[in-house]
């Protein structure tokens, strides 16, 4: 690993954090998982959940072709989408900006999740 690194990942499963390094390998890229929250580490190492971050790193140099092999296979898309139901749950209500009239799959699938969730969903239409 160089000396320069950039974190490409977060998530709060060993297990994939596996996967991502294992997809990375298999490309030809070598990567370190990081976790923090030491208190947990043999269950973190068992493939548990854990409620402290676990971070992929990736050289540098290697972070543009990491970046893409992992929106390829669909697992930024996951961490994005996962990220954006954390900050549901932790919301009140979302505000949704509608602007031409178009809301995409992704954006549907978060308010029907905020719905699922009992959060109001308002709208601003342009």
């Amino acid at each position: 690993m160089s000396t320069s690194e950039l974190k490409i990942y977060t998530t709060f499963d060993s297990f994939d954090a596996d996967q991502v390094i294992a997809t990375l390998e298999y490309y030809g890229i070598p990567s370190v998982k990081r976790m923090k929250g030491s208190e947990q580490y043999i269950g973190i190492l068992m493939g548990h959940m854990t409620t402290h971050e676990i971070d992929v790193y990736v050289a540098a140099e290697a972070a543009d072709r990491a970046v893409d092999i992992l929106t390829e296979t669909g697992f930024l898309q996951e961490m994005l989408d996962d990220m954006h139901k954390r900050k549901i749950d932790m919301a009140d209500e979302i505000f949704v900006i509608n602007v031409g009239g178009y809301i995409g799959t992704s954006t549907h699938s978060k308010i029907a999740y905020a719905e699922a969730m009992g959060k109001a969903v308002r709208y601003l239409e342009g």
